[in-house]
């Protein structure tokens, strides 16, 4: 053998020694001193019955462990006290430990440790340097009981009966104030009655943790309120919600807790029952940083959870039951907390049943079932609340409501929603509006776009009751596509538009405080409209009519058999419009009764052209024809014996250009034609135009009537005139008429003959012959066969009446300069001289009479007149009179 080889291996066997002798010696130290060492160095005070440490390695094996601080009050570094039975630490940095005081090993092993851990107090803010940390990569805890403790010895978390575990391992106070006091890479933990307390307001408990093959199941988790709602809403008044739930058993898998990201797979929750309780509080904007920390759920799913909302006087806002729901890849972080949905996900279904809503509506949904895609709700049903404070409330039922969506997302916080179609069926019920508040600075809100292409309501019966006006909709079925809703360019409110919408009814209702309103059918679409058999009936008789009004008004009693339209309108959008090429009306038959016996309206009546022309909307119908009907005016005064009628049958209309004068391009004069029976005997045509765009609202009226037997009148002049005709005949009369809101003026020719007319007394029984004698006498019987026109002139328009009543007064003023003369002033003058001269008479017969009477019972004087003298006295006045009156 070589020297230097000999050499060499008796250096190796001299190190070997003192490596020996110095892992003997520390053993000996170590089991002698360490205790001392510890206590003098740290600030711990160790104990243990067995210890051994092997210097080359760093692995140390002790058993009988009791650690306790020495000094318990000190929150600045972690506190420990307890027992291990025993411990295992592989590959201990021996160094660290006794220079830099440092604790930190590869692999610890504690077998039945029983260990309260005190957290040191948070980082220095400062200097962000951790105090006294303990670094362990991996740990293994077999058969243990934890219980770790906030700085201020407020239990943070513990644990019975604990098999855990960890790799990399971390347990910090930061990590505490992040909410993810344990950190670690990968685990395996079994344990009991676990206990963790994240704030002074909640308290979570776990029945039980195991994890096989890296499934974790967890039995009787509860989140718990450390305090009553009282109490919560005493100490934390800005708080909104207190929360309570329980699940009786959860498993998920692949469970990782990284600094600040919280990860795991296929979660399943068992039956769980979830309660919030509102304390009423409006959330406040936030103001705080939002949390750092992130939550990446593979897969979860909710099997039979049943949630309860109550609202701050402790009755229930939102119960559900039988909830289920799946997520795929849902994620929470920084980014989604920021959004309106604070959450993301790859896919969702969610279903539950015997769903509950209480507010100022009651609603219940049967069963509930919803995906990204589409949705689906049964037993629907709305009922009003006790309370509802003047809003709208809904009494509705539905059977089936469905829709399929293509786009739901969210972009810079406004929604972008675009449904394929929606579907409402068997929607049976009544909507009570509320009150009309007008609402100031209305925005958008969180509307973005919303589009739904095609919505569908099928065999439906709606009541829309607005102040005791209900309108009713029955057998309804409704389509409408392409709604759009947007928000306008000032983001003031939104703009709703409509492409195209189809509805049909039948037996439709309307009520109103006089009449009920009713169509057998109503079609409609934006190009058409069909209306059948629709009747509008007076609830109230004409005598309770009048005592209901306060001032003049008509009552009308009228059906239509059908009504056509078409051609182009919009309804729905805020550019509302209609644009009619042809209205069609057949079999009308309108009554109209008007009573004088209460007050004059004092407003003034505008003429038709300033009614259209205040019409809103751009309006236009180029063709309105009223074909084969009836109109029948009737009017009464207090002293006529029942109404005065005027008949108009075989009526046809046609309307021109009925328009509002304000769609750009299109002609505004009105041109109205109108042909009839006047009182079932004769024709009657009548021309009449206006111009609506013109500010002077000029109006133009003529006509023409044949042949109309004078008695054909009698229905209307005889009950308030009592007049009535007994011969002659209007051969021919026409009228030519132009005015303004002030007045008209034109011409009057009337052709009649063997006119004749009979007073009645005010029963309209017995003929007053000598007033008969005196009417007809001034009466012009004949015309001729070319009667001169007369001139129509300065006939001033009450404003407070109608336009008819103008009308009237012409065509009063033409029969009067017709039938009495010219110079109508002078003969109306001679008439009253007339009626006073029969008046006197009648008073002279009267006194004459009491004086013959007078006579008999007395003897005549030589001075008093005799019984004839006064006779003929009295006739010669009459004869005066007479001469007077002619």
């Amino acid at each position: 053998m070589k020297k230097w080889v000999k050499r060499l291996l008796i250096s190796f066997g001299i190190l070997a020694g003192l490596l020996l002798a110095a892992n003997f010696g520390l053993n000996m130290w170590l089991k002698t001193q360490l205790p001392n060492y510890i206590k003098n160095n740290t600030e711990y005070k160790v104990s243990y019955k067995n210890l051994d440490v092997d210097l080359g390695t760093g692995n140390i094996l002790a058993t009988g462990i009791s650690v306790n601080s020495k000094d318990p009050q000190n929150t600045s570094v972690l506190g420990l006290q307890g027992t291990i039975d025993t411990l295992k630490i592989s590959r201990f940095g021996i160094y660290d430990a006794i220079f830099n005081k440092k604790i930190s090993s590869s692999d610890l092993l504690l077998a039945k440790p029983n260990l309260n851990v005190i957290l040191a107090q948070p980082l220095d803010r400062k200097t962000g340097k951790k105090k006294n940390p303990f670094l362990f990569e991996n740990i293994r805890i077999n058969d243990g009981s934890v219980a770790i403790f906030r700085h201020t010895k407020q239990k943070l978390l513990s644990v019975q009966k604990l098999n855990l575990f960890v790799e990399n391992l971390q347990m910090t106070e930061e990590s505490v104030e992040n909410k993810l006091p344990i950190v670690f890479d990968k685990y395996s933990i079994k344990g009991e009655s676990f206990f963790f307390r994240p704030d002074n307001v909640y308290a979570i408990t776990i029945g039980s943790i195991n994890t096989a093959d890296g499934q974790m199941s967890v039995k009787n988790l509860k989140l718990i309120p450390l305090l009553s709602f009282d109490q919560f809403k005493k100490y934390y008044p800005k708080k909104t919600q207190l929360f309570e739930f329980s699940i009786p058993e959860m498993n998920f898998k692949d469970v990782t807790l990284s600094k600040n990201k919280i990860s795991l797979a296929d979660a399943d929750f068992q039956n769980p029952l979830v309660n919030v309780y509102n304390t009423g509080v409006k959330k406040a904007k936030k103001t705080e940083k939002p949390l750092n920390f992130e939550i990446n759920l593979e897969n979860i799913r909710l099997k039979n959870a049943i949630a309860q909302v109550n609202k701050p006087d402790g009755s229930r806002l939102l119960s559900a039951g039988t909830l289920n729901l799946n997520i795929n890849k849902l994620v929470f972080n920084k980014e989604t907390s920021e959004q309106v949905i604070p959450i993301g996900y790859k896919d969702f279904t969610f279903s539950g049943k015997d769903i509950t809503y209480s507010n100022h509506q009651n609603i219940t949904v049967g069963s509930i079932a919803l995906k990204p895609a589409n949705g689906e709700l049964r037993n629907i049903s709305f009922s009003p609340n006790a309370v509802a404070n003047g809003k709208t409330t809904l009494d509705l039922k539905s059977n089936h409501v469905a829709f399929n969506i293509n786009k739901l997302e969210f972009i810079n916080k406004k929604l972008n929603l675009d449904i394929k179609d929606f579907l409402v069926e068997n929607l049976n019920g009544t909507i009570k509006a509320g009150e009309n508040k007008q609402k100031k600075n209305v925005d958008s809100g969180i509307i973005g776009s919303v589009i739904i292409r095609k919505t569908s309501l099928k065999n439906s019966n709606l009541i829309y009751d607005k102040g005791k006006e209900p309108l009713a909709f029955h057998d309804l079925n409704a389509t409408v596509n392409g709604i759009e809703i947007v928000p306008k360019a000032n983001n003031q409110g939104l703009s709703f538009k409509v492409k195209d919408y189809f509805l049909t009814t039948r037996n439709f209702a309307y009520k109103t405080q006089f009449y009920n309103i009713s169509l057998g059918l109503l079609k409609l679409n934006k190009n058409k409209v069909q209306i059948n058999n629709f009747a509008m009936k007076p609830l109230v008789s004409r005598a309770q009519f009048i005592k209901m009004i306060p001032v003049e008004r008509d009552l009308y009693d009228l059906k239509m058999a059908q009504v056509n339209a078409e051609g182009d309108w919009d309804l729905f959008s805020n550019n509302k419009s209609i644009n009619a090429s042809h209205v069609t009306i057949q079999s009308a038959n309108a009554n109209i009764f008007r009573s004088k016996i209460p007050k004059d309206d004092p407003k003034v009546k505008a003429l038709y052209s300033k009614m259209l022309r205040s019409i809103k909307i751009p309006m236009n119908i180029n063709n309105l024809d009223l074909k084969n009907s009836i109109l029948v005016y009737e009017e009464d005064t207090p002293e006529s014996m029942g109404p005065g009628k005027l008949t108009f049958s075989n009526f046809n209309m046609n309307v021109k250009n009925l328009n509002s004068a304000k769609a750009k391009g299109k002609p505004t004069k009105v041109d109205i034609k109108i042909n009839c029976s006047f009182m079932n005997m004769s024709p009657l045509s009548v021309n009449w135009s206006f111009d609506v765009a013109d500010q002077n609202d000029n109006f133009a009226i003529s006509g023409k009537t044949t042949n109309l037997p004078m008695n054909g009148i009698n229905p209307f002049i005889r009950p308030y005139l009592h007049v009535t005709a007994t011969a002659g005949t209007i051969q021919e009369m026409l009228f030519n008429f132009k005015g303004n809101p002030a007045g008209l003026h034109g011409t009057f020719n009337l052709k009649h003959k063997d006119l004749k007319i009979a007073v009645l007394n005010k029963h309209n029984h017995e003929k007053k012959g000598f007033l008969t004698a005196v009417a007809n006498v001034f009466l012009k019987s004949n015309s001729g066969s070319f009667p001169e026109s007369v001139s129509v002139e300065n006939v001033e328009r009450d404003p407070t009446k109608s336009f008819f009543n103008l009308f009237w007064k012409g065509i009063e003023q033409g029969l009067k300069k017709t039938l009495i003369g010219k110079n109508v002033e002078k003969t109306e003058a001679k008439v009253k001289n007339a009626v006073s001269s029969v008046k006197e008479m009648k008073q002279s017969v009267k006194e004459i009479k009491k004086e013959i009477k007078d006579s008999k019972d007395k003897e005549s004087t030589p001075n008093t007149p005799t019984g004839d003298e006064k006779k003929k006295g009295f006739f010669n006045k009459i004869f005066k009179k007479k001469d007077e009156a002619k």
